[in-house]
């Protein structure tokens, strides 16, 4: 029923301008539109709407991701725009942040400014 139809995510804030700014400048995606309910911002042809909220606690799982084809390459411009990439204890990470899952992806996390968890996967 709904193969043809667009995807859309959704990701809280409660800074707006703050959220615009790193979706925007630091991960590059194009901004379409703001208004009283949400930043809409297009992500390789996905609609992505950050939802202003009062308040929310960040979820400890990865809410949005990307794939990429060569991951410790984006880790690396990704940090020199500024953004820090999550290191986790419980599992052993290259000394970029990047994880090699025992199926063969390559996963690397970071969080937005309220602190949503985002990912980078190569598979």
């Amino acid at each position: 029923m709904l193969t043809h139809s667009p995807l859309i995510a959704f990701i809280p804030t409660k800074d707006a301008t703050r959220a615009r700014r790193f979706y925007e400048k630091l991960l590059g995606l194009r901004f379409i539109s703001d208004d009283s309910f949400a930043i809409v911002m297009d992500a390789n042809g996905t609609m992505v709407r950050i939802a202003r909220v009062e308040d929310f606690t960040p979820f400890p799982f990865t809410i949005l991701g990307w794939q990429v084809g060569d991951i410790h390459r984006t880790v690396a411009e990704m940090a020199g725009r500024g953004v820090a990439f999550t290191r986790y204890d419980f599992l052993e990470q290259s000394a970029d942040g990047v994880w090699d899952a025992p199926g063969g992806a390559k996963v690397a996390w970071f969080t937005d400014p309220d602190g949503n968890t985002l990912s980078l996967s190569q598979h």
